[in-house]
């Protein structure tokens, strides 16, 4: 018999580590290679973690509320001996790490003599860090090799990238405008004028405020706002609703309009596209898969649906619905979280006139709708009252311009306003 150390492994590219919902085993129980140990919240889905080996738990070293890294041990496990070896790094397995000489003694040495000159690049070339880590460094202007880690292994941390970046921008003039989002200023101490509570951040709170402030910093967006006459529409909405309950979903106004965005990109394909400012190019997808924001306890999800353009509105009433339950039931998985092209968020059934959604970046654009109601609106020489549904959308100004954007929702507005031009054009 051996021992087995399990580590928790790469759940993704952009997860370094979670809160631990829930333990699914116990102490001396007998489990199977690739049988869940434990579910793991990670920043917007809650993860089954397996077991790589099969054999009888010997020790857990996690519990529910704990957070648990990735390369964190979480399991001990008795085996066979030949189902596999620990995932546990070893200290030469770890990622590499600066030489022993620490850098301030070697640099005045580098004045005088050429050998040590070389090392410094050579150490600092495999800055460990994660890909969102690598990514926030460069949105931010920041060298990742030279920020300090303060993980093991001297692994990177976001933290540590802002934390290099403030004392980077304290420490040297500003000579261009920054590409970081603005340092917020320290905050008052509030107990001064009465009680108050502080509580962390969820993962998905915390994450959703990263992203919306890196979005705000550092794209410029324009938002267009319109209203479409769907009164034919919300006609044939509830004649066929029945349908899409015996499919297994609600014909809903977002479903609807997942249809009508799918047939909108193909027409517009800028706005189905990304920009990397690396590189100075435009990505256009020949994929149409898009996310629909869901309302949960948790706050703010974004599961994709995939493929929108090859499938009937019924199928996406059924698709969506299945997908929006899940979300609220913490039971979205990552993979169904990434990869969409083009989001749509409805607050239609909270209420509002209006309101300017921010971007899910890398994606070029959202639609926003508000609640729909009846006014009166003139045509043909008389005033009719109308079923009118306020439409925003935001865009990202470096790809789109005011007129693309004037276009795309006004082909939208088409759309939903006279439902047969979306057969005779989608």
């Amino acid at each position: 018999m051996a021992t087995f150390a399990f580590a928790l492994p790469e759940l993704g590219e952009s997860i370094e580590s979670g809160d631990v919902v829930q333990v699914l085993v116990a102490v001396g129980d007998e489990i199977t290679a690739e049988q869940s140990v434990l579910e793991l919240e990670t920043d917007k889905a809650v993860v089954e973690v397996p077991s790589p080996v099969s054999g009888s738990v010997m020790a857990i070293h996690v519990a529910p509320g704990d957070k648990a890294a990735v390369g964190q041990l979480i399991v001990t496990l008795e085996t066979d001996g030949a189902t596999a070896t620990n995932n546990v790094p070893s200290p030469a397995e770890a990622e590499p790490e600066p030489p022993a000489p620490p850098a301030p003694v070697e640099a005045p040495v580098a004045e005088t003599s050429s050998p040590p000159a070389p090392t410094a690049p050579a150490a600092r070339s495999g800055a460990p860090a994660a890909p969102s880590v690598r990514r926030l460094a460069r949105e931010i202007g920041v060298d990742i090799h030279e920020v300090p880690g303060s993980g093991p292994g001297g692994r990177v941390s976001a933290d540590d990238v802002k934390r290099y970046a403030r004392r980077r921008q304290s420490q040297e003039p500003v000579t261009a405008p920054a590409a970081a989002a603005p340092v917020a200023p320290p905050l008052p101490d509030f107990r001064r004028w009465g009680d108050v509570e502080r509580r962390p951040m969820s993962n998905v709170r915390r994450l959703t405020a990263d992203q919306m402030t890196r979005t705000w910093a550092t794209v410029p967006q324009v938002t267009q706002y319109d209203q479409a006459d769907i009164t034919e529409l919300e006609q044939l909405r509830q004649k066929y609703a029945p349908k899409a309950v015996a499919a297994g979903g609600r014909l809903t106004l977002t479903a609807i309009a997942l249809k009508v965005i799918a047939a909108a990109l193909k027409r517009f394909p800028q706005f189905n596209a990304s920009v990397d400012m690396a590189t100075h190019e435009i990505i256009y997808k020949q994929y149409y898969h898009v996310g629909v924001a869901v309302d949960t306890d948790r706050g703010l999800l974004v599961p994709v649906i995939r493929d929108v353009d090859s499938k009937n509105i019924i199928a996406l009433a059924a698709e969506l619905t299945e997908l929006a339950e899940r979300a609220r039931s913490r039971k979205t998985s990552l993979e169904a979280m990434q990869g969409g092209t083009f989001t749509i968020t409805n607050l239609g059934s909270i209420g509002g006139t209006g309101f300017s959604p921010i971007l899910n970046a890398p994606e070029v654009a959202i639609l926003g709708m508000a609640r729909s109601r009846i006014e009166p609106v003139y045509t043909d020489g008389q005033f009719a009252p109308r079923l009118m549904l306020p439409l925003s959308l935001s865009y990202d100004h470096r790809l789109i311009d005011g007129a693309d954007g004037a276009r795309f929702l006004r082909w939208v507005v088409e759309a939903l306003s006279q439902p047969f031009l979306l057969s005779l054009e989608g």
